[in-house]
């Protein structure tokens, strides 16, 4: 699974947004690029997040079809949370369960996170 995969992707969101939605951390624009967004195309990152909305797994973010299938971000991605939904897709789901243990021996804030939530069991 690389690096730029759907699953790992949304499993750093996921567990970004869980931590702060736990108070284990504040949500950082920086933080975020850093640790979640890396070296993800701008375009596909977007198509990610709103392939997780509309699954209903995070919440928060307006878009608008700018042209052809590009939508362009026209919310604070600040004001991403994530739902119940994602939560219970974070812990139980198997893909989920196997890009944590890809990420569990990385040595990178997500990892560090995942760790604090206690999702490597």
């Amino acid at each position: 699974m690389a690096e730029d995969d759907y699953d790992i992707i949304a499993y750093r969101i996921l567990v970004y947004l869980y931590a702060c939605k736990k108070r284990e951390i504040i949500y950082d624009d920086t933080t975020f690029d850093t640790t979640v967004r890396k070296d993800v195309n701008e375009d596909y990152f977007m198509d990610v997040l709103r392939m997780m909305q509309d699954e209903g797994f995070i919440s928060g973010l307006s878009f608008t079809k700018a042209w052809g299938n590009t939508y362009i971000l026209i919310s604070d991605i600040a004001d991403t949370e994530i739902t119940a939904e994602g939560v219970h897709y974070l812990e139980n789901d198997n893909k989920m369960k196997r890009a944590g243990n890809i990420l569990k021996d990385a040595v990178d804030a997500i990892a560090k996170l995942a760790g604090i939530l206690g999702l490597f069991g």
